[in-house]
């Protein structure tokens, strides 16, 4: 395997075909795919070494593979450290700077005036960006920044959709921004349908269109039911020199997950829940099957009367 990981080894060494079995590295390592090949070089990297691993299988006695509960027994029996691929992941993205600066201009809306600042995320080339209301560079001045992390939705934020909250929440959070006189929007790309793409939500819709819910709709089309990471908006309020948030968000999983990469907040903001005839089952679902923190749903004055005759 020596001669193997060495770069001053010529193809004559090797006997071809051989019993190894050379598996390729994916660029961008776990963050892109969270594969073991992946994992396994970037330990390497992470140790100062060639970025070359090797993979082994452990098996049992009888010849099972060991999974988690059993490699952790014989990690312990013989005084090994033992990672999974979610804490490789989670570490570099706290650990590592993945984001580019791009540009920085002005961005007057109707909520006001914001600078808008463009990023791109080096390991897989997406773009996202930040507005923010006040002087950026005074931003942390007055403690934990007033923050909205939104992931794109282009039928809720453009089309005015009815079928989520997404706009709703989105101008909330704007206008509770500027009333604030400073804060940050970080726009995610990327994330559409919880972050399986355009047209599967869209395939997604057609299902509850027949009657499954948002969870299960995504599960029938084989994707995650949230498929989003928000190690991109930690990295980008890092590069904004912003360290502790006051999240505005009804999403407890959001606040855990910013923490994780490193992001401290303080206190979760909840946003107004917008009810209608075509979202109720969306809320609904968000609450309770994702944890989402949505009261009084289920009081007949906070939904609309469009609500008759829905679906």
């Amino acid at each position: 395997m020596r001669v193997l990981a060495d770069s001053a080894t010529e193809p004559w060494e090797l006997t071809r075909p051989g019993h190894v079995f050379p598996l390729r590295y994916r660029e961008g390592g776990v963050l892109v795919r969270r594969g073991h090949t992946e994992a396994a070089v970037d330990l390497c990297r992470l140790a100062g070494l060639t970025p070359t691993g090797v993979l082994v299988e452990v098996v049992n006695d009888d010849g099972t593979m060991k999974r988690a509960p059993e490699l952790r027994a014989f990690a312990d029996e013989h005084g090994l450290a033992m990672i999974s691929i979610e804490d490789l992941v989670r570490h570099r993205r706290r650990v590592e700077r993945h984001v580019v600066r791009e540009a920085e201009t002005r961005l007057p809306t109707s909520h006001g005036d914001f600078t808008a600042i463009g990023y791109t995320i080096t390991v897989d080339g997406s773009e996202h960006v930040a507005l923010v209301y006040g002087d950026p560079a005074t931003l942390t001045d007055a403690g934990p920044v007033l923050t909205r992390v939104h992931s794109e939705c282009l039928t809720g934020d453009v089309f005015g959709s009815s079928r989520c909250d997404c706009g709703p929440q989105l101008n909330e959070a704007m206008d509770r921004i500027v009333e604030e006189g400073r804060g940050v929007v970080i726009y995610l790309r990327g994330h559409e349908g919880r972050g399986i793409g355009l047209v599967a939500k869209l395939q997604a819709y057609q299902l509850q269109d027949g009657g499954r819910d948002t969870v299960d709709a995504n599960l029938d089309l084989g994707l995650p039911a949230d498929a989003r990471h928000y190690g991109a908006a930690t990295q980008i309020l890092k590069d904004l020199g912003v360290s502790e948030v006051r999240l505005l968000t009804n999403n407890p999983d959001k606040v855990s997950s910013l923490e994780d990469y490193g992001v401290t907040v303080t206190e979760r903001v909840p946003l107004t829940p917008h009810p209608n005839g075509h979202n109720l089952s969306y809320l609904l679902t968000k609450r309770d099957r994702m944890g989402h923190d949505l009261p009084d749903l289920d009081q007949p004055e906070l939904v609309p009367a469009d609500l008759e005759g829905a679906n």
